[in-house]
């Protein structure tokens, strides 16, 4: 009955799922953090999706260490980089990802008395 819809902050429609261009738009539009409290607020917002970024810590160490005690804050061209590359990674690739149903996939679960779990791989 619904052709096209938003879950999650996806768009789900026949053509399959897709990040929502309005969430990667706020995202692109980000100007570089001026402030340590800038840099904390990016990073938490960041860190929900740390799973999916191949490298996170490694990629986000320039702007992790502008948060230490008594460091000056200064945004280097290091930083400057690191945060260029957190923005691509959060908006250029879909985080969930349908299954190719043409072709093999594993399915792990895990079970207990009070809870269960499933990967579909």
């Amino acid at each position: 009955m619904v052709k096209k819809g938003i879950v999650l902050g996806h768009v789900i429609s026949q053509d399959g799922i897709e990040v929502d261009k309005a969430k990667t738009d706020l995202i692109i539009s980000l100007p570089p953090p001026t402030s340590v409290k800038e840099v904390r607020s990016f990073l938490e917002h960041a860190d929900y999706y740390r799973r999916f970024i191949k490298d996170f810590s490694k990629i986000a160490k320039p702007l992790s260490t502008l948060l230490a005690k008594d460091v000056p804050f200064y945004f280097s061209e290091a930083c400057h980089e690191a945060f260029s590359k957190l923005k691509k990674a959060l908006t250029s690739a879909p985080i969930l990802h349908p299954p190719i149903w043409g072709e093999s996939f594993e399915l792990m679960c895990n079970a207990s008395d009070f809870a269960h779990g499933v990967v579909l791989g």
